[in-house]
């Protein structure tokens, strides 16, 4: 496992960083990629004293005030949504689960609807308005969904997902006539649902950072527990697992990461479906390797679907969302149409 996990994190690391520094480089302003790993080693110390200055100072500005927070941000929304992903995926048990399949997601919506559809953004918290409003319905959804889904003091998996859908279903109603009711904010509303890393800098960053690193810690550490879920509730429980009250910590973490995600960049579907589900297929089900590589997988696959955004009909942005329905909604059908020959199969 070890042996494994260094490999293939080793190279999802150095894919990692490669894919930043060419998405650094493509833009509106093409900036030379030795002139991009010059700027980065500057503000690295004991190296950066031995560089020399030999860029425009407009290079610098752009790529630390402009593309490197947009970057990061996109390595970390991807990597909390792959993380939230694999969690849903594990404790439910299901391939076809992701962050979105208890209603968080549309949780999130509405609290970013409101803001913006009565005009509150500079009024209440300035750019931090939005992103406080999303977080904070989505973390209320969460405790309506679990609320119903309890049975007799525990979490029945069937209950949650059926809870998760109804809610979805009220709060996309809620959402969709904030939309219809809306004249002047409808296009500002439109485009949050549809994801987007425009004009979010190092603030946005440092929002959903904390969550990212902590959901990963939290995670990893019930990796095993994980495994054993997929025996079952019975034979995990036999072995020693607090099941309810894994279930309950990883479905949490799982949300508070979505929420975060969620509250800075919109709503960006399928990325949770689809990159811990490759992953799983390269390296096999042990999540002590699909959570971190998940994490990495996220951050590279956002963060390419967010340059192809930005860059292939430039000077006009794509939502980031559309691009990741694009590729998502295909792999998603294949995945149903695989479920349906297993059973049909069984």
């Amino acid at each position: 496992m070890k042996r494994k996990l260094l490999l293939a994190g080793g190279g999802g690391v150095i894919l990692l960083l490669l894919s930043i520094v060419v998405s650094l480089s493509i833009g509106s302003a093409h900036l030379p990629i030795p002139q991009i790993v010059a700027i980065l080693g500057k503000h690295v110390p004991w190296i950066g004293s031995h560089i020399e200055v030999t860029w425009p100072k407009s290079s610098e500005q752009i790529m630390n005030q402009v593309r490197l927070p947009r970057v990061l941000l996109g390595v970390l929304v991807g990597a909390g949504l792959s993380l939230a992903g694999a969690a849903f995926q594990g404790v439910l048990r299901n391939p076809l689960a992701d962050p979105y399949s208890l209603g968080v997601s549309s949780g999130a919506s509405v609290g970013a609807a409101f803001i913006i559809y009565f005009g509150l953004q500079a009024a209440w918290l300035g750019q931090w308005s939005i992103p406080v409003a999303a977080f904070g319905t989505g973390l209320i959804t969460l405790f309506l969904v679990v609320r119903l889904a309890q049975m007799d003091g525990k979490l029945k998996m069937e209950t949650l997902i059926l809870s998760g859908v109804v809610m979805q279903a009220f709060l996309g109603a809620i959402v969709s006539f904030l939309i219809s009711m809306s004249k002047q904010v409808i296009n500002e509303i439109v485009f949050w649902l549809m994801g987007s890393l425009a004009m979010h800098g190092w603030a946005y960053v440092g929002i959903i950072l904390p969550y990212v690193i902590v959901g990963l810690i939290i995670l990893l550490s019930y990796a095993r527990s994980l495994n054993l879920l997929a025996l079952g509730e019975r034979q995990a429980a036999h072995l020693g697992v607090h099941v309810e009250r894994t279930k309950v910590i990883v479905l949490v973490t799982a949300t508070l990461i979505t929420a975060a995600a969620v509250s800075v960049a919109g709503v960006i579907g399928f990325v949770g479906l689809i990159v811990p589900h490759l992953v799983r297929l390269v390296v096999g089900p042990d999540y002590r390797l699909i959570v971190p590589l998940s994490a990495l997988g996220g951050g590279i696959y956002v963060l390419w679907a967010d340059t192809v955004a930005r860059t292939l009909l430039s000077p006009t942005e794509i939502p980031l969302g559309v691009v990741t329905a694009f590729l998502g909604a295909p792999f998603f059908a294949y995945l149903l149409y695989k479920e349906k020959r297993k059973v049909r199969g069984a």
